[in-house]
């Protein structure tokens, strides 16, 4: 039985709070977006062991799996969004957060109750005394995702996958649909030196008779996509083989690399279509064009060419690789301002020099740091930048580098903020404390 708040659980100590609860998930389990590979754990044992104590609960309801190396975070959602719009009620299951812990496990866009994460992990807490399992962050963070996701009864998850796909900790569930989205280097020390490793790894997700969307190939992948498939009998289409409908739905997330993301949105939507999720004929038409046209809305998709003002035009994303960086920089030198002001900063596991080749270098930059363990030290950007003829100065923090491009910056210029979703999570959340400071300043006046 769930107890209220400020009970005591059942060895006398006094329940923590929401604020305790997060603390300790960082805290106490490995997390890898704080501490990098130290916090990785491949395998699914653990995993397989917390979902037998919570009585297996991904099976009580539909899921659809989502891969790849950029590109997932935006397909969840949007796929979330088509299925409101289709009447269903949805969950949707994301990493990272990037203001509040809540914002990785949603029903219908509402982030999970404070007291469900407390309930939660008090519960484990206790049964893990004599279990003495040691889970990461995520292995702990998914059981949590799946039991809550059963207990209000959702018709449908959109499960993304943390790392990889084949030794993910998401990768117990049995989708109707599975989505592999691109495949590019990152995480090289844990997925492999050459595309095809990679590929493996992410066709990991790949079930048996489960059909399965590819969005985009190369040479050296798809052969390792249609080896799986074939492997598993799991019907296979490739989204860069579909022809798409005329006109083109408008879609709400506008970054130019969304033109590969809607193509995979779309031949998804078709399989789910198919098997009658979302609508039929003019039905789905119209559920798909409104949860196109309304992600954020519906779901509450943030950091993706995020519009946060105008005059100056000032604009986060989350892109944190070379292959997001191939899209936002021609994007990013393609603005019409009379200045370009740029808010960067990455973490250690990324190429950063071959990020900084392509930044535009007719551009003031403000060199920062996120608040994480894992962020390359400012000075260390500064110094390759430099080496790439990028200039400009080295601020300690996020909000501190922003407020400089803002000063600088006049109505006609352009400012960006990114490099790593780190960055735009603490720019975010400055933006949010600074709104709430100043409403508060508002009534008490």
């Amino acid at each position: 039985m769930r107890k209220t708040r400020g009970q005591q659980n059942s060895v006398g100590q006094s329940r923590m709070n929401y604020k305790e609860t997060i603390s300790y998930l960082y805290n106490a389990t490995p997390v890898f977006e704080h501490v990098g590979a130290s916090a990785y754990k491949p395998g699914l044992q653990t995993t397989e062991r917390l979902d037998e104590r919570y009585g297996h609960p991904h099976q009580q309801f539909k899921t659809i799996h989502i891969a790849g190396t950029n590109g997932k975070g935006s397909c969840s959602h949007a796929l979330s969004s088509i299925l409101q719009e289709s009447g269903l009620k949805v969950g949707l299951y994301t990493s990272p957060h990037l203001v509040d812990f809540r914002e990785r496990i949603r029903v219908n866009g509402v982030p999970i109750s404070e007291e469900f994460v407390v309930d939660f992990v008090d519960d484990f807490i206790r049964w893990n005394k004599t279990e003495k399992l040691s889970p990461s962050f995520f292995e702990l963070t998914t059981a949590l995702a799946f039991e809550y996701f059963a207990h209000e009864k959702v018709d449908i998850a959109v499960i993304e996958v943390g790392l990889g796909g084949r030794l993910d900790s998401t990768n117990i569930i049995q989708p109707v649909l599975s989505i592999i989205t691109n495949i590019s280097f990152d995480h090289t020390q844990f997925l492999g030196n050459t595309l095809a490793q990679i590929a493996f790894e992410k066709a990991g997700i790949i079930k048996h008779e489960t059909p399965v969307v590819v969005g985009e190939t190369t040479d050296e992948t798809k052969p390792v996509f249609a080896k799986k498939a074939e492997e598993e009998n799991a019907p296979i289409f490739f989204a860069e083989e579909m022809k798409l409908p005329t006109p083109l739905p408008d879609f709400e997330l506008k970054g130019s690399y969304q033109e590969k993301n809607l193509r995979t949105i779309l031949c998804a939507a078709l399989q789910l279509q198919k098997m009658g999720l979302i609508g039929t004929d003019a039905k789905a038409k119209r559920n798909i064009t409104e949860g196109l046209t309304h992600v954020c809305e519906n779901t509450g998709l943030r950091g993706r060419w995020e519009i946060l003002q105008q005059s100056p035009m000032v604009v986060c994303d989350t892109g944190h690789n070379v292959a997001a960086w191939n899209y936002l920089a021609p994007q990013i030198k393609q603005q019409d301002c009379q200045k370009l002001h740029i808010v960067f900063g990455m973490v250690d596991d990324k190429d950063i020099d071959a990020v900084l080749t392509l930044l535009p270098q007719n551009a003031t930059y403000y060199f920062t740091q996120a608040t994480t363990h894992r962020a390359i030290p400012v000075q260390k950007v500064a110094e390759l930048a430099a080496n790439h003829q990028l200039e400009g100065n080295e601020y300690c923090s996020v909000p501190e580098a922003y407020e400089a491009a803002l000063k600088h910056a006049t109505p006609n210029d352009f400012v960006f903020i990114g490099g790593s979703s780190y960055v735009v999570a603490d720019l975010l959340t400055y933006l949010e404390e600074k709104k709430h400071n100043e409403r508060k300043e508002y009534l008490c006046n």
